[in-house]
């Protein structure tokens, strides 16, 4: 019995916590809150760290800690949509309400002695944060790596007498150091247990010089929980200590070589990692490379001084406004977002940036459930060069840093255009404090083009032209050289479209005059930027009206039947094919069959086509095959890349949202396999998904061979994902959308124009 009444249990456990404290407390009472998927406040975040203190001050042995994640942990999902009012079936009504209390997750560290803990604190009826459970995650387990620990790990870097020396070799000062702090990746070289970062190394000749321009051709490894340099030498365990270190203190990378028969030959006799005891430059068989001095600035004024024959910025670009004289068609209420029909929470997550909860349409009336959540749940970027140290390059950058940490403050006029409405962010900093992110979601309304049009082409017929708005839900990451935008479009015909834009600076590295790149292109002069995809797992966990839904897969297939034959006498007859995914599995893309899904719901048809009411996921604007092998570094860690489309059971822990989240694991700093919290073993379950509560994880990407055309800094390269009504709506649901004119419109250059066409039919914008 606890000093506060409390009964504290300590449980063996395996798997991912193998001790856990249970501390029960008796029934509360529902908590005040403005709508229960709401992120955790300013505010909320340091009076949770502060509780978890004085519990661990009061009854742990913990001398001090260090805190990397703080979030809001979701109530179960049934409860939510009891408080919501949304029914779990079609034409059902919704549950009672229940008593929900608001929780949250912490993931912090012990100081001294290096360990990780899980914390779940609940909030108590007279607003005080308590401890739930507190566990001792593994020694190998390490929670996402946070900003401050990327910014000490340029500082570390800086601050070596080694590393200066290996800088002041190859004419690079102290002071124009620099470097950008990355997941190790793998390397079985070192032990799990420390908390390990790589670190990009770059020189930096003038405050805001682009230091990508100028990559050093060493890598150096650092322990990020110590702040210190570790050697790659010999490594020498000891009990009292995880290891002792000697030798050499980065990795240096080997080069390739012209051979006699014009192929790139590498310097170094494996691309497999040397031994930590071997001098790793003398491993790599080359000398020192320096690197490039040439600015490739993307700063206007610094452009101005170091542009060869000057920057001149084009003149002949006129301003182009966005305006809304009326003001916006949204509304807003805290979190919750109405526009067109459409009804949605909207939060911010330090790992997935934003998370879209409880998408309901309102179809004349009738208020229809379409998505419970949706969100990019993992990303990985895998790079070609299969020399080592380079194969350690493929940073999970949503399970390894967190969208919503590298999230940017964004601008009026200049990320967003028009009448925006931001959503602030906020996460927890080492010290237990909310580091705040004032304008961090940019929501707004945008034109896109033509919604829907038809001319009837007879002499007198008419037309009718309605343009098309969406709503755009965005915000942008920036991971030390990359930046991603991610764009939530909803639609007036009740399509979803997700879009990922990638832009930035390309992740180089040095090379020497003349040696060939085989796994990358010369953007510039001894810059080499290595081939490398880009590929996301989207988490959808669908309510088609209602839970309990099904996943379609259809195939387009020719008829068998040959050309000339009673039956395709024309050759010209095609089929769409339909299968069940009856059980949990991974799908592959089929671009012969130009296949497709679609999420159902068997309990509702459609009147005229008879089909189960469901949603078509379209990934032809980003399907992409993985290049690394299957059973590579890569493959290994994020099990996703190696399926299209994946269907599972949605499972909720006790008390609590899903534990079905991210589909490379939970922790997934350092892992060395797949691990057993992640999609790949979820579907070996093989569980009934038919007429079930399900998630579906759509892997897209993009297969990046950068061009020249790419740098200093790469135009936005996008692909997207989209959710399409099918069998959903009883018509086109947009056929309400009234036309418009715009009287802003003119012609150009001041000629006359006229809404009649030449062939005398009329034209309607209204």
């Amino acid at each position: 019995m606890a000093p506060d009444g409390t009964t504290i249990t300590t449980l063996a456990a395996s798997g991912i916590a193998p001790s856990v404290q249970i501390i029960e407390k008796p029934e509360r009472i529902p908590v005040a809150f403005k709508h229960p998927l709401d992120p955790l406040t300013p505010d909320e975040i340091p009076a949770i760290s502060l509780a978890i203190r004085h519990y661990i001050a009061a009854k742990t042995e913990i001398k001090a800690v260090k805190f990397i994640t703080c979030s809001h942990l979701a109530p179960p999902k049934k409860a939510v949509l009891a408080y919501l009012g949304i029914p779990l079936s079609p034409g059902a009504k919704p549950e009672d309400p229940v008593p929900i209390v608001r929780k949250a997750e912490v993931d912090f560290l012990d100081v001294v002695k290096g360990r990780v803990y899980n914390a779940v604190l609940a909030l108590n009826d007279v607003g005080k944060w308590e401890l739930e459970t507190l566990s001792l995650l593994p020694a190998e387990v390490h929670p996402q790596i946070s900003v401050e620990e990327l910014i000490a790990c340029e500082i570390v870097v800086k601050n070596d007498p080694t590393i200066q020396k290996l800088a002041k070799d190859v004419g690079v000062l102290p002071e124009q150091i620099f470097c950008d702090g990355w997941s190790i990746g793998y390397d079985d070289r070192f032990p799990q247990q420390r908390r390990v970062q790589q670190a990009l190394v770059f020189a930096r000749f003038s405050e805001h010089d682009n230091l990508y321009a100028h990559p050093m051709d060493f890598i150096p490894v650092i322990d990020a929980h110590s702040e210190e340099l570790l050697h790659v030498g010999q490594y020498l365990l000891a009990q009292s200590s995880l290891f002792s270190l000697t030798g050499l203190s980065e990795d240096f990378p080997p080069h390739y070589t012209r051979a006699s028969d014009g192929s790139a030959q590498l310097s170094a006799h494996s691309t497999a990692p040397p031994p930590l005891a071997a001098d790793s430059l003398a491993a790599a068989q080359r000398e020192r490379i320096p690197p490039p001095c040439k600015a490739w600035d993307f700063l206007p004024d610094l452009m101005e001084k170091t542009e060869e024959g000057g920057y001149h910025p084009r003149e002949d670009v006129k301003p182009l406004h966005v305006v809304q004289p009326e003001g916006v068609s949204f509304k807003m209420d805290g979190h919750v977002l109405e526009w067109q029909n459409w009804k949605m929470h909207i939060a911010f997550t330090h790992r997935e940036g934003i998370a879209l909860s409880t998408i309901t349409y309102n179809d004349h009336g009738e208020v229809r459930p379409i998505m419970y959540r949706l969100s990019l749940a993992e990303m990985v970027v895998p790079y070609g060069a299969p020399e080592s140290p380079h194969p350690r390059k493929f940073a999970f950058d949503s399970g390894e840093y967190g969208m919503g940490t590298m999230a940017n403050e964004l601008s009026l006029g200049c990320d967003c255009l028009g009448q925006i409405h931001y959503l602030p962010g906020s996460f927890i900093a080492h010290d237990g404090s909310a580091f705040v992110i004032k304008n961090v979601i940019c929501i707004h309304e945008e034109d896109a083009g033509v919604l829907w049009k038809h001319t009837d082409y007879r002499p007198n017929g008419r037309s009718q032209t309605v343009r098309r708005r969406r709503l755009v839900v965005s915000m942008v990451c920036t991971l030390a050289n990359y930046e991603y935008i991610w764009n939530y479009h909803f639609y007036q015909d009740g399509s979803i479209e997700f879009e990922i834009r990638l832009t930035g600076i390309l992740s180089v590295y040095v090379n020497k005059d003349g040696d060939p790149t085989p796994y990358g292109t010369l953007v510039a002069p001894n810059i080499n930027a290595h081939y490398h995809q880009h590929m996301f797992s989207i988490r959808v966990d669908p309510m088609i009206d209602g839970l309990n839904n099904t996943v379609i897969e259809s195939d387009i297939i020719p008829l068998e039947a040959l050309t000339g034959s009673k039956e395709n006498f024309a050759g010209n007859g095609f089929i769409s094919k339909d299968t069940i995914v009856k059980t949990e599995a991974g799908r592959d893309y089929d671009y012969q069959k130009e296949r497709r899904w679609r999420i159902v719901n068997k309990g509702r048809q459609h009147y005229s086509s008879g089909n189960d009411v469901g949603y078509s996921i379209g990934v032809k604007g980003g399907a992409t095959p993985m290049m690394t092998k299957s059973d590579g570094w890569a493959a290994k860690r994020a099990a996703f890349l190696k399926k299209t489309l994946w269907v599972c059971r949605d499972v909720e822990g006790e008390g609590t949202g899903t534990v079905r989240m991210w589909p490379a694991g939970k922790y997934v700093p350092q892992t060395k396999e797949e691990p057993e919290d992640s999609v790949g073993s979820w579907v070996e379950g093989q569980k009934s998904v038919e007429d079930e509560d399900i998630l579906v994880f759509v892997t897209v990407g993009t297969t990046h061979i950068p061009r020249p055309e790419d740098w200093p800094v790469m135009p936005v390269e996008h692909l997207s994902v989209t959710f399409k009504p099918n069998s959903f709506f009883k018509t086109n649901p947009s056929m309400d959308v009234p036309g418009s004119k715009d009287h802003l419109s003119v012609p150009a250059f001041g000629n006359g124009t006229t809404n009649e066409n030449t062939n005398g039919t009329h034209a309607n914008c209204h």
